[in-house]
């Protein structure tokens, strides 16, 4: 009779009878929490800088994503169902003062973490990292079962309840370069990775490489206050990490240990009352 073979499992998974799986080569905890191998990134690491200060809340960035990347029209119905689908939303917060009450807004996305806790919690490894620090999604390999969007502290992944629908005159908008979701599977914010593609191939056939600021996302193209940067953080020349070296920068809910990759710059004022945190 044929010998059986056991199935290949996860790197990460540990072996049946209790053992604790090998630490790989080189592996070190990472700094937060102490539980995740320290990442490489041999290419580049995307990432973005969202400055709060110049943040006005227009949304123009949310109505660009939804252009660029096929994202279904949210409906009223659809609003009191809980179900919207927005890759990037804006919080908004009442921070208030002595004089008068103001509206504070955060453009919030998927974080690119570094330690990503919906990766793991995927049964087909449907979400993963690739060489350029992205966390990127396999469409046609999930099934649907929102643990990671259950275990994204960011709530920053989406299930797909209906099948996406527009209207016939909005049929012609739709973007050919992204992939349009189909009922039952997750979706998220992807960096435009369809613009960073684009722009890499263009690099590789001119015979030079990738310039900062040559690609540029949908949200931040449309940002009419330049309040969103993208760019390789790998670059120490590049804007966004000269931007993250900030005094005001900071990352949210950082203390997780999920190393996002999205840097937030905002003057906080430590005399300031709490702000109410109410939509």
């Amino acid at each position: 009779m044929p010998t059986a073979h056991p199935l290949h499992t996860h790197p990460d998974t540990p072996p049946r009878g209790g053992a604790q799986p090998q630490k790989a080569a080189g592996a070190t905890p990472s700094a937060g929490r102490g539980t995740f191998p320290q990442q490489t990134r041999p290419r580049h690491k995307w990432g973005m800088v969202v400055d709060l200060d110049r943040c006005t809340g227009c949304q123009a960035c949310v109505v660009a994503c939804q252009a660029e990347n096929n994202i279904p029209l949210n409906t009223e119905s659809i609003y009191l169902q809980r179900r919207v689908i927005e890759w990037i939303r804006i919080e908004r917060y009442w921070e208030p003062n002595h004089e008068q009450v103001r509206a504070r807004y955060i453009p919030l996305m998927c974080q690119q973490c570094d330690n990503a806790p919906c990766e793991p919690v995927c049964p087909v490894y449907a979400t993963y990292h690739n060489d350029q620090g992205l966390n990127v999604q396999v469409y046609n390999r999930c099934v649907g079962t929102r643990y990671c969007a259950n275990n994204c502290p960011y709530h920053a992944r989406f299930f797909n309840f209906w099948q996406p629908v527009w209207p016939e005159t909005l049929d012609n908008q739709l973007n050919p370069d992204v992939t349009v979701r189909w009922r039952g599977i997750m979706e998220k914010c992807t960096f435009c990775i369809q613009r960073l593609r684009r722009a890499q191939r263009e690099a590789l056939r001119e015979g030079r490489t990738l310039q900062d600021g040559e690609v540029v996302p949908a949200c931040a193209q449309a940002c009419p206050t330049d309040a969103l940067v993208f760019g390789d953080l790998l670059d120490p020349n590049s804007r966004v990490s000269q931007l993250a070296k900030n005094k005001r920068a900071y990352k949210v809910i950082e203390d997780l240990g999920t190393g996002p990759n999205v840097i937030y710059l905002k003057k906080v004022d430590p005399y300031a009352p709490t702000a109410d945190h109410s939509h």
